[in-house]
Protein backbone atom coordinates (compact mmCIF):
# COMPACT_ATOMS: atom_id res chain seq x y z
CA UNK A 1 0.00 0.00 0.00
CA UNK A 2 1.20 3.20 -0.73
CA UNK A 3 2.23 5.85 1.98
CA UNK A 4 1.82 9.21 2.06
CA UNK A 5 4.51 11.76 1.76
CA UNK A 6 5.38 15.52 2.59
CA UNK A 7 6.10 17.65 -0.12
CA UNK A 8 7.27 21.20 0.92
CA UNK A 9 5.70 24.46 -1.27
CA UNK A 10 6.65 27.62 -2.40
CA UNK A 11 3.85 30.17 -1.04
CA UNK A 12 4.89 32.45 -3.12
CA UNK A 13 5.43 30.75 -6.72
CA UNK A 14 4.02 27.56 -6.10
CA UNK A 15 7.43 25.59 -6.44
CA UNK A 16 8.12 22.63 -4.51
CA UNK A 17 10.89 20.91 -2.60
CA UNK A 18 11.33 17.35 -0.91
CA UNK A 19 12.83 19.13 2.22
CA UNK A 20 12.57 22.35 3.89
CA UNK A 21 14.75 25.36 2.79
CA UNK A 22 15.01 28.70 4.65
CA UNK A 23 15.01 30.20 1.10
CA UNK A 24 12.90 29.08 -2.20
CA UNK A 25 15.15 27.71 -5.30
CA UNK A 26 12.85 29.40 -7.59
CA UNK A 27 11.69 32.93 -6.11
CA UNK A 28 14.80 33.65 -3.87
CA UNK A 29 11.98 33.92 -0.94
CA UNK A 30 12.33 33.62 2.26
CA UNK A 31 10.58 31.30 5.21
CA UNK A 32 8.08 30.82 2.29
CA UNK A 33 7.80 26.87 2.29
CA UNK A 34 4.83 25.16 3.84
CA UNK A 35 4.51 21.55 4.37
CA UNK A 36 1.66 19.63 2.46
CA UNK A 37 0.83 16.06 2.53
CA UNK A 38 0.61 14.49 -0.68
CA UNK A 39 -2.20 11.58 -0.85
CA UNK A 40 -1.35 8.30 -2.73
CA UNK A 41 -2.03 8.54 -6.51
CA UNK A 42 -4.71 6.89 -8.26
CA UNK A 43 -6.11 6.43 -11.61
CA UNK A 44 -8.98 9.40 -10.79
CA UNK A 45 -7.17 11.46 -8.74
CA UNK A 46 -7.46 15.17 -9.85
CA UNK A 47 -10.52 14.67 -11.64
CA UNK A 48 -14.27 15.41 -10.16
CA UNK A 49 -16.86 14.27 -12.25
CA UNK A 50 -19.32 16.71 -13.53
CA UNK A 51 -22.37 14.94 -14.83
CA UNK A 52 -23.95 16.63 -17.45
CA UNK A 53 -21.68 18.27 -19.18
CA UNK A 54 -19.40 16.30 -21.61
CA UNK A 55 -16.20 17.92 -22.64
CA UNK A 56 -15.38 17.76 -26.43
CA UNK A 57 -12.02 16.39 -27.71
CA UNK A 58 -12.24 16.89 -31.34
CA UNK A 59 -9.25 18.10 -33.54
CA UNK A 60 -10.98 21.52 -35.32
CA UNK A 61 -9.47 23.79 -37.64
CA UNK A 62 -10.30 27.51 -36.92
CA UNK A 63 -11.89 28.02 -40.45
CA UNK A 64 -14.81 25.73 -39.47
CA UNK A 65 -15.19 27.39 -35.89
CA UNK A 66 -17.71 30.32 -36.54
CA UNK A 67 -17.22 33.64 -33.89
CA UNK A 68 -20.39 33.97 -32.42
CA UNK A 69 -21.36 37.24 -30.53
CA UNK A 70 -21.08 36.59 -27.10
CA UNK A 71 -23.83 37.69 -24.80
CA UNK A 72 -23.27 39.25 -21.61
CA UNK A 73 -24.86 39.78 -18.70
CA UNK A 74 -24.58 43.14 -17.45
CA UNK A 75 -23.60 43.88 -14.27
CA UNK A 76 -26.04 47.13 -13.34
CA UNK A 77 -22.73 48.75 -12.65
CA UNK A 78 -21.35 50.76 -15.83
CA UNK A 79 -17.91 51.44 -14.23
CA UNK A 80 -17.88 47.22 -13.75
CA UNK A 81 -19.34 46.66 -17.17
CA UNK A 82 -16.33 49.10 -18.57
CA UNK A 83 -13.58 47.04 -17.01
CA UNK A 84 -14.75 43.39 -17.60
CA UNK A 85 -15.32 44.83 -21.33
CA UNK A 86 -19.15 45.16 -21.85
CA UNK A 87 -20.52 42.55 -18.94
CA UNK A 88 -20.18 39.40 -17.66
CA UNK A 89 -19.28 36.67 -20.55
CA UNK A 90 -21.04 32.97 -20.02
CA UNK A 91 -18.53 30.74 -18.93
CA UNK A 92 -15.88 32.85 -18.23
CA UNK A 93 -13.72 33.24 -14.87
CA UNK A 94 -13.32 36.59 -12.96
CA UNK A 95 -10.50 36.73 -9.99
CA UNK A 96 -10.97 39.78 -8.23
CA UNK A 97 -8.44 40.27 -5.45
CA UNK A 98 -7.91 43.74 -2.68
CA UNK A 99 -6.95 44.54 0.51
CA UNK A 100 -9.41 43.04 3.39
CA UNK A 101 -12.11 45.05 3.94
CA UNK A 102 -11.83 47.08 0.60
CA UNK A 103 -15.33 45.76 -0.54
CA UNK A 104 -14.88 43.49 -2.50
CA UNK A 105 -17.94 41.12 -1.22
CA UNK A 106 -20.35 44.59 -0.88
CA UNK A 107 -19.57 45.04 -4.59
CA UNK A 108 -20.09 41.35 -5.59
CA UNK A 109 -23.60 41.51 -3.59
CA UNK A 110 -24.47 44.71 -5.19
CA UNK A 111 -24.13 43.31 -8.73
CA UNK A 112 -25.16 39.50 -8.10
CA UNK A 113 -28.41 41.17 -6.90
CA UNK A 114 -28.82 42.95 -10.08
CA UNK A 115 -27.64 39.98 -12.50
CA UNK A 116 -30.30 37.65 -10.65
CA UNK A 117 -32.96 39.49 -12.33
CA UNK A 118 -31.40 37.94 -15.86
CA UNK A 119 -30.53 34.88 -14.88
CA UNK A 120 -29.96 32.34 -12.21
CA UNK A 121 -27.34 33.61 -9.59
CA UNK A 122 -25.86 31.43 -6.55
CA UNK A 123 -23.89 33.46 -3.76
CA UNK A 124 -21.26 30.59 -2.08
CA UNK A 125 -19.57 31.69 1.45
CA UNK A 126 -16.85 30.26 3.18
CA UNK A 127 -16.19 33.32 5.52
CA UNK A 128 -19.29 34.20 6.57
CA UNK A 129 -22.50 33.13 7.82
CA UNK A 130 -25.77 33.40 5.57
CA UNK A 131 -26.89 35.56 8.80
CA UNK A 132 -24.49 38.32 8.08
CA UNK A 133 -24.87 38.02 4.38
CA UNK A 134 -28.20 39.42 4.87
CA UNK A 135 -27.43 41.65 7.38
CA UNK A 136 -25.53 43.40 4.69
CA UNK A 137 -27.87 43.16 1.96
CA UNK A 138 -30.45 44.58 4.06
CA UNK A 139 -27.98 47.55 4.88
CA UNK A 140 -27.66 47.70 1.74
CA UNK A 141 -30.89 48.10 0.88
CA UNK A 142 -30.78 45.54 -1.71
CA UNK A 143 -33.85 43.72 -3.34
CA UNK A 144 -32.38 39.53 -2.87
CA UNK A 145 -35.52 38.04 -3.57
CA UNK A 146 -34.00 35.95 -6.31
CA UNK A 147 -30.69 35.74 -4.69
CA UNK A 148 -29.39 32.37 -3.57
CA UNK A 149 -26.68 31.96 -1.01
CA UNK A 150 -24.74 28.46 -0.08
CA UNK A 151 -22.18 28.82 3.06
CA UNK A 152 -19.90 25.72 2.32
CA UNK A 153 -16.21 24.94 1.83
CA UNK A 154 -16.01 21.51 0.47
CA UNK A 155 -15.35 21.85 -3.23
CA UNK A 156 -17.31 18.33 -4.09
CA UNK A 157 -19.96 19.27 -1.98
CA UNK A 158 -20.24 22.98 -3.94
CA UNK A 159 -20.24 21.66 -7.04
CA UNK A 160 -22.99 18.68 -6.15
CA UNK A 161 -25.23 21.28 -5.24
CA UNK A 162 -24.37 23.60 -8.44
CA UNK A 163 -25.73 20.65 -10.57
CA UNK A 164 -28.59 20.54 -9.06
CA UNK A 165 -29.71 24.10 -9.23
CA UNK A 166 -27.77 25.19 -12.60
CA UNK A 167 -26.98 28.69 -11.71
CA UNK A 168 -25.92 31.28 -14.83
CA UNK A 169 -23.61 33.17 -12.52
CA UNK A 170 -21.61 31.69 -9.01
CA UNK A 171 -19.85 34.18 -6.60
CA UNK A 172 -16.98 31.96 -4.69
CA UNK A 173 -16.11 34.32 -1.60
CA UNK A 174 -13.46 32.91 -1.34
CA UNK A 175 -11.05 30.90 -3.24
CA UNK A 176 -8.73 30.73 -0.32
CA UNK A 177 -11.67 29.21 2.22
CA UNK A 178 -12.09 26.05 -0.18
CA UNK A 179 -11.14 22.73 -0.07
CA UNK A 180 -11.23 19.09 -1.76
CA UNK A 181 -11.09 15.78 -0.14
CA UNK A 182 -8.66 14.52 -3.25
CA UNK A 183 -5.98 16.58 -0.73
CA UNK A 184 -4.82 16.27 2.64
CA UNK A 185 -3.57 19.88 2.96
CA UNK A 186 -5.48 22.35 5.04
CA UNK A 187 -7.46 25.07 3.08
CA UNK A 188 -5.66 28.31 1.74
CA UNK A 189 -2.29 25.92 1.08
CA UNK A 190 -0.98 26.34 -2.83
CA UNK A 191 -1.94 22.80 -3.12
CA UNK A 192 -5.63 23.31 -2.30
CA UNK A 193 -6.17 26.98 -3.47
CA UNK A 194 -4.46 25.51 -7.04
CA UNK A 195 -6.80 22.49 -7.03
CA UNK A 196 -9.59 23.89 -6.39
CA UNK A 197 -9.37 26.82 -8.85
CA UNK A 198 -8.48 24.46 -11.65
CA UNK A 199 -11.84 22.15 -10.97
CA UNK A 200 -14.17 25.82 -10.75
CA UNK A 201 -12.26 26.70 -13.96
CA UNK A 202 -12.98 23.23 -15.83
CA UNK A 203 -16.79 23.49 -14.78
CA UNK A 204 -17.19 27.04 -15.72
CA UNK A 205 -16.17 26.03 -19.12
CA UNK A 206 -17.73 22.89 -19.19
CA UNK A 207 -20.98 24.13 -18.06
CA UNK A 208 -21.17 28.06 -19.52
CA UNK A 209 -21.68 29.28 -16.16
CA UNK A 210 -20.05 32.74 -15.10
CA UNK A 211 -17.86 32.62 -12.32
CA UNK A 212 -16.50 35.19 -9.45
CA UNK A 213 -13.44 34.41 -7.48
CA UNK A 214 -12.46 36.05 -4.25
CA UNK A 215 -8.72 36.17 -3.54
CA UNK A 216 -6.84 37.06 -0.43
CA UNK A 217 -4.02 39.44 -1.05
CA UNK A 218 -0.49 39.54 0.99
CA UNK A 219 1.01 42.32 2.56
CA UNK A 220 3.23 43.24 -0.79
CA UNK A 221 -0.38 43.63 -2.40
CA UNK A 222 -0.03 40.45 -4.33
CA UNK A 223 -2.83 37.92 -4.95
CA UNK A 224 -2.12 34.98 -2.22
CA UNK A 225 -1.28 31.57 -3.59
CA UNK A 226 0.37 30.08 -6.69
CA UNK A 227 1.12 32.64 -9.53
CA UNK A 228 -0.77 29.96 -11.61
CA UNK A 229 -4.22 30.89 -10.26
CA UNK A 230 -3.69 34.27 -12.41
CA UNK A 231 -3.22 32.06 -15.11
CA UNK A 232 -5.79 29.88 -15.17
CA UNK A 233 -8.71 32.49 -14.95
CA UNK A 234 -9.82 34.72 -17.79
CA UNK A 235 -10.16 38.39 -15.96
CA UNK A 236 -8.13 39.51 -13.32
CA UNK A 237 -9.07 42.61 -11.10
CA UNK A 238 -7.48 44.17 -8.33
CA UNK A 239 -9.96 46.31 -6.02
CA UNK A 240 -7.68 49.29 -4.65
CA UNK A 241 -8.52 51.84 -2.48
CA UNK A 242 -6.63 54.12 0.53
CA UNK A 243 -8.17 53.69 3.84
CA UNK A 244 -8.24 57.44 4.00
CA UNK A 245 -10.04 57.65 1.20
CA UNK A 246 -13.49 56.50 0.28
CA UNK A 247 -13.05 56.07 -3.13
CA UNK A 248 -12.43 52.58 -4.95
CA UNK A 249 -10.46 51.86 -8.07
CA UNK A 250 -11.32 48.06 -10.15
CA UNK A 251 -8.41 47.72 -12.29
CA UNK A 252 -8.29 45.10 -15.21
CA UNK A 253 -4.61 43.45 -14.34
CA UNK A 254 -5.44 40.69 -17.57
CA UNK A 255 -8.70 40.67 -19.66
CA UNK A 256 -9.75 37.66 -22.38
CA UNK A 257 -12.93 39.54 -22.77
CA UNK A 258 -11.56 43.18 -22.75
CA UNK A 259 -9.13 46.13 -22.76
CA UNK A 260 -6.29 45.55 -19.64
CA UNK A 261 -5.40 48.62 -17.38
CA UNK A 262 -8.97 49.63 -17.86
CA UNK A 263 -10.22 51.12 -14.66
CA UNK A 264 -13.53 51.60 -13.12
CA UNK A 265 -14.20 54.10 -9.78
CA UNK A 266 -16.46 54.29 -7.30
CA UNK A 267 -17.43 55.64 -4.37
CA UNK A 268 -17.94 53.97 -0.67
CA UNK A 269 -20.69 55.30 0.93
CA UNK A 270 -22.97 54.02 3.68
CA UNK A 271 -25.66 52.30 1.35
CA UNK A 272 -22.60 50.90 -0.35
CA UNK A 273 -20.24 51.30 -3.22
CA UNK A 274 -21.55 54.50 -5.99
CA UNK A 275 -20.72 54.90 -9.30
CA UNK A 276 -17.96 57.89 -10.47
CA UNK A 277 -19.07 58.61 -14.19
CA UNK A 278 -16.52 61.41 -14.04
CA UNK A 279 -13.53 60.53 -12.46
CA UNK A 280 -11.50 63.80 -13.37
CA UNK A 281 -13.68 65.89 -11.48
CA UNK A 282 -13.21 63.26 -8.35
CA UNK A 283 -8.95 63.60 -8.43
CA UNK A 284 -9.05 67.75 -9.04
CA UNK A 285 -9.77 70.10 -6.40
CA UNK A 286 -10.84 73.43 -8.37
CA UNK A 287 -10.49 75.42 -5.25
CA UNK A 288 -8.72 78.89 -5.22
CA UNK A 289 -5.81 80.11 -7.62
CA UNK A 290 -3.26 77.40 -8.38
CA UNK A 291 -0.07 77.56 -6.11
CA UNK A 292 4.03 77.11 -7.59
CA UNK A 293 4.36 73.30 -8.14
CA UNK A 294 0.88 72.28 -8.94
CA UNK A 295 0.07 70.90 -12.74
CA UNK A 296 -2.94 68.92 -14.28
CA UNK A 297 -1.85 65.69 -16.02
CA UNK A 298 -3.79 64.24 -18.78
CA UNK A 299 -3.23 60.48 -18.11
CA UNK A 300 -4.83 57.33 -19.92
CA UNK A 301 -6.49 54.30 -18.03
CA UNK A 302 -7.30 51.85 -20.17
CA UNK A 303 -9.71 53.58 -22.74
CA UNK A 304 -10.41 56.31 -20.11
CA UNK A 305 -8.72 59.58 -20.33
CA UNK A 306 -8.14 61.13 -16.73
CA UNK A 307 -6.85 63.90 -15.30
CA UNK A 308 -4.99 64.05 -11.72
CA UNK A 309 -3.21 66.51 -10.13
CA UNK A 310 0.44 66.37 -9.79
CA UNK A 311 2.20 67.95 -7.05
CA UNK A 312 5.75 68.87 -6.58
CA UNK A 313 7.77 70.37 -3.29
CA UNK A 314 11.68 71.42 -4.30
CA UNK A 315 12.82 72.91 -1.38
CA UNK A 316 16.67 73.07 0.38
CA UNK A 317 18.20 70.20 1.84
CA UNK A 318 19.62 70.49 5.28
CA UNK A 319 21.44 67.35 4.53
CA UNK A 320 24.22 65.63 2.79
CA UNK A 321 21.99 63.25 0.70
CA UNK A 322 18.86 64.93 -0.38
CA UNK A 323 15.63 63.39 -0.20
CA UNK A 324 13.90 61.90 -3.01
CA UNK A 325 9.81 61.03 -2.33
CA UNK A 326 7.33 59.77 -4.67
CA UNK A 327 3.86 59.13 -3.83
CA UNK A 328 1.96 57.81 -6.50
CA UNK A 329 4.82 58.04 -9.31
CA UNK A 330 7.88 55.46 -9.84
CA UNK A 331 10.57 56.30 -7.85
CA UNK A 332 13.55 55.18 -10.70
CA UNK A 333 11.47 57.61 -12.90
CA UNK A 334 11.91 60.63 -10.85
CA UNK A 335 15.78 60.14 -10.57
CA UNK A 336 16.16 59.91 -14.45
CA UNK A 337 13.75 62.99 -15.30
CA UNK A 338 16.36 64.77 -12.64
CA UNK A 339 19.47 63.65 -14.47
CA UNK A 340 18.04 64.97 -17.96
CA UNK A 341 16.88 67.82 -16.24
CA UNK A 342 20.64 68.58 -15.37
CA UNK A 343 21.94 67.69 -18.35
CA UNK A 344 19.54 68.98 -21.17
CA UNK A 345 17.85 72.43 -19.30
CA UNK A 346 20.74 73.05 -16.59
CA UNK A 347 18.61 72.98 -13.83
CA UNK A 348 20.60 71.15 -10.81
CA UNK A 349 18.55 70.04 -8.00
CA UNK A 350 21.51 67.83 -6.42
CA UNK A 351 20.95 69.98 -3.24
CA UNK A 352 17.14 70.06 -3.13
CA UNK A 353 14.79 68.12 -1.61
CA UNK A 354 11.94 66.34 -3.63
CA UNK A 355 8.90 65.54 -3.20
CA UNK A 356 6.52 64.44 -5.72
CA UNK A 357 2.47 63.44 -5.35
CA UNK A 358 -0.38 62.46 -7.25
CA UNK A 359 -3.38 63.83 -5.46
CA UNK A 360 -5.94 61.15 -4.57
CA UNK A 361 -3.78 58.16 -4.08
CA UNK A 362 -3.59 57.31 -7.59
CA UNK A 363 -0.56 55.36 -8.74
CA UNK A 364 0.49 56.89 -12.69
CA UNK A 365 2.84 53.91 -13.93
CA UNK A 366 2.37 55.16 -17.78
CA UNK A 367 5.53 58.02 -19.05
CA UNK A 368 3.10 60.47 -20.71
CA UNK A 369 3.42 61.40 -16.85
CA UNK A 370 7.43 62.69 -17.27
CA UNK A 371 6.47 66.35 -18.76
CA UNK A 372 3.80 67.40 -15.74
CA UNK A 373 6.62 65.96 -13.37
CA UNK A 374 9.13 68.03 -14.24
CA UNK A 375 6.81 70.97 -15.20
CA UNK A 376 6.09 70.57 -11.48
CA UNK A 377 9.43 70.50 -10.07
CA UNK A 378 10.56 73.82 -12.26
CA UNK A 379 7.40 75.81 -11.00
CA UNK A 380 8.08 74.62 -7.04
CA UNK A 381 11.70 75.78 -7.64
CA UNK A 382 10.98 78.85 -9.31
CA UNK A 383 7.94 79.89 -7.01
CA UNK A 384 5.86 80.38 -9.96
CA UNK A 385 2.80 79.42 -10.29
CA UNK A 386 1.10 78.22 -13.94
CA UNK A 387 -2.32 79.29 -13.27
CA UNK A 388 -5.38 76.75 -13.18
CA UNK A 389 -6.57 76.68 -17.07
CA UNK A 390 -3.46 74.57 -18.15
CA UNK A 391 -3.25 70.68 -18.94
CA UNK A 392 0.18 68.91 -19.37
CA UNK A 393 1.51 65.48 -20.71
CA UNK A 394 3.86 64.14 -22.70
CA UNK A 395 7.07 61.70 -22.16
CA UNK A 396 10.64 62.44 -21.71
CA UNK A 397 13.71 60.90 -23.68
CA UNK A 398 17.08 60.64 -22.05
CA UNK A 399 18.26 63.06 -24.82
CA UNK A 400 15.50 65.71 -24.12
CA UNK A 401 13.43 65.26 -26.46
CA UNK A 402 9.61 65.41 -25.83
CA UNK A 403 8.03 62.36 -27.14
CA UNK A 404 4.56 61.92 -28.10
CA UNK A 405 2.20 59.68 -26.40
CA UNK A 406 -0.89 57.41 -27.44
CA UNK A 407 -4.84 58.64 -27.27
CA UNK A 408 -3.49 62.17 -27.34
CA UNK A 409 -6.89 64.00 -29.15
CA UNK A 410 -8.83 62.06 -26.36
CA UNK A 411 -6.68 63.71 -23.60
CA UNK A 412 -7.17 67.01 -25.14
CA UNK A 413 -10.71 66.78 -25.34
CA UNK A 414 -11.40 65.26 -22.09
CA UNK A 415 -9.84 68.67 -20.95
CA UNK A 416 -11.20 70.57 -22.74
CA UNK A 417 -14.16 69.15 -21.89
CA UNK A 418 -13.66 70.37 -17.88
CA UNK A 419 -12.76 73.65 -18.71
CA UNK A 420 -9.02 74.00 -19.72
CA UNK A 421 -7.82 76.59 -21.77
CA UNK A 422 -4.11 75.76 -22.47
CA UNK A 423 -2.21 72.74 -23.01
CA UNK A 424 1.47 71.79 -23.14
CA UNK A 425 2.09 68.54 -25.58
CA UNK A 426 5.21 66.85 -27.56
CA UNK A 427 5.10 68.89 -31.10
CA UNK A 428 3.23 65.38 -32.46
CA UNK A 429 0.53 65.36 -30.17
CA UNK A 430 -0.39 68.38 -31.49
CA UNK A 431 -3.90 67.95 -33.29
CA UNK A 432 -4.35 68.66 -36.74
CA UNK A 433 -7.81 70.91 -36.41
CA UNK A 434 -7.82 73.31 -33.36
CA UNK A 435 -10.25 72.09 -30.46
CA UNK A 436 -12.17 75.01 -29.64
CA UNK A 437 -11.66 76.41 -26.70
CA UNK A 438 -8.07 75.46 -26.35
CA UNK A 439 -4.74 77.01 -27.33
CA UNK A 440 -2.32 74.27 -27.33
CA UNK A 441 1.26 74.40 -26.94
CA UNK A 442 3.79 71.79 -28.89
CA UNK A 443 7.26 71.45 -27.82
CA UNK A 444 9.76 69.35 -28.98
CA UNK A 445 13.07 69.69 -26.77
CA UNK A 446 13.12 70.14 -23.22
CA UNK A 447 14.28 73.73 -23.16
CA UNK A 448 11.23 74.75 -24.25
CA UNK A 449 9.08 74.41 -21.60
CA UNK A 450 10.89 77.36 -20.04
CA UNK A 451 9.17 79.79 -21.91
CA UNK A 452 6.53 79.39 -19.57
CA UNK A 453 7.86 80.65 -16.92
CA UNK A 454 9.80 84.07 -17.76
Amino acid sequence: MAKTKSVYVCNDCGASSPKWVGQCPSCNAWNSLTENVQAPSSPRRGVISIDGFASRTEIQTLDNIKPEDLTRYSTGLEELDRVLGGGMVPGSVVLLGGDPGIGKSTLLLQALTTMSAQTQTLYVTGEESAEQVAMRAHRLDLDSKSLQIMTENGLERILQGVQQHKPGIIVIDSIQTLYTELLQSAPGSVSQVRECAAQLVRFAKQSGTALYLVGHVTKEGALAGPRVLEHMVDTVLYFEGEASNSFRIVRAIKNRFGAVNEIGVFVMSETGLREVNNPSALFLSRQGDRVSGDVVLATQEGTRPLLVEVQALVDSSPHNNPRRVCVGLDQNRLAMLLAVLHRHADVSLSDYDVFINVVGGVRISETGSDLAVVVAMVSSLRDQPLGKDLVVFGEIGLGGEIRPVQRGQERLQEAAKLGFKRAMVAAANKPKQAIKGMDVIAIKRLGELFQLFQ
